[in-house]
């Protein structure tokens, strides 16, 4: 049966400009990073997407190695636009990245032309699209010359192979450094994609304020923590979770002692407030102001409509915020940590 879209999409959803551009962001996006890999897509993945999009979810968040294997996601993808969401296609916000690895070879990952060019025009082929709405330089290549990176972010934005251009993981510095490199060229970098929690909140340093001196959007990604900021941790780590997975961006060894008590201690704290752990996660970094849309990944439809209803509360007090700040402690769980450190 060919998927309709919910005519009550837009009642609910809230929407924010991304720095200071015309580009409307919803509040959450979906990442697609996890659990859309494969042979094919899942039934409950395919769910997941339509549910999120009838719930005013616009912003699908790919890059070129999502999977397992590398590649399939965007595949899996292309083939669910192709069949049901062409139609909507001018409705969607739909972004993907290059500069992790992603094939053998010299060229197969980091920053050069040749490879952030030939990641594009594979991303475009495997999502069966004409163009992508942002395209990302994945990470920092500390030995590729920033300005050759920026040559392919604008080949590929004057090709119009993508509308809008952003940058994921850069620091501070390198964000400042990117950005004038492209303004010069008449290009502005639109969004930047950091990772941001409540136990890892290496933005606040610096990154934050550049984002906003140069009217730069942001779209956390990891705001639970790769799953780590929800009642599923609590205890320990349970059977079925990311952590006990065989490839796995979360090590057992991120879940310690102290950052069980550091989970426990927020969990108290969401709970005053009528909120889940995860769902407070999500409106503390929304609560930052330089935020635009927290990147989610969800397992099922439960798990999304418990991180949609987030929105519900949004609001803290100063006294909330306060007890937060003094509670949400650094985590070392920022894998992403080495790309920012240049």
């Amino acid at each position: 049966m060919t998927y309709k879209a919910s005519s009550k999409r837009y009642q609910n959803m809230q929407y924010r400009n991304t720095g200071t551009s015309g580009l409307k962001l919803p509040l959450l996006s979906l990442g697609l990073w996890h659990n859309f890999g494969g042979n094919s897509m899942s039934a409950e993945s395919k769910k997941i997407l339509f549910k999120a999009f009838d719930l005013g979810i616009t912003h699908f968040d790919l890059a070129n190695n999502y999977g397992p294997p590398y590649g399939s996601a965007e595949s899996n993808f292309g083939k669910v636009m192709q069949q049901d969401l062409m139609k909507y296609r001018d409705e969607l916000i739909i972004s993907s990245k290059a500069g992790y690895d992603m094939w053998e070879g010299p060229y197969g990952e980091w920053g050069s032309k040749k490879h952030i060019i030939a990641s594009c025009d594979q991303s475009l082929k495997r999502m069966k699209l004409d163009y992508v709405d942002i395209f990302y330089s994945h990470r920092f290549d500390p030995n590729t010359p920033l300005e050759e990176t920026a040559d392919a972010l604008e080949s590929i934005y004057r090709s119009g192979k993508a509308l809008y251009i952003g940058v994921s993981s850069y620091s501070a510095k390198k964000t400042n450094a990117m950005s004038s490199i492209l303004k010069k060229r008449g290009i502005k970098i639109l969004i930047h994609q950091p990772s941001y929690s409540l136990i890892n909140r290496w933005i606040e340093k610096d990154l934050s304020s550049s984002l906003k001196k140069n009217e730069i959007g942001c779209i956390a990604f990891s705001p639970l923590a790769q799953g780590m900021l929800s009642e599923k941790y609590l205890k320990g780590i349970p059977k079925i979770s990311r952590a006990n997975q065989t490839i796995t961006s979360l090590d057992k060894k991120l879940i310690t002692k102290r950052n069980i008590q550091i989970i426990q201690e927020l969990n108290m704290i969401a709970k005053n407030r009528g909120q889940s752990l995860s769902q407070m996660a999500i409106a503390w970094v929304l609560n930052n102001k330089i935020i635009t849309s927290a990147l989610i990944g969800v397992r099922n439809t439960k798990q999304l409509l418990e991180n949609v209803h987030a929105l519900e509360n949004l609001n803290f007090s100063k006294e909330e915020l306060k007890l937060i700040d003094k509670k949400a402690l650094d985590g070392g769980i920022n894998i992403w940590a080495q790309s920012s450190s240049f």
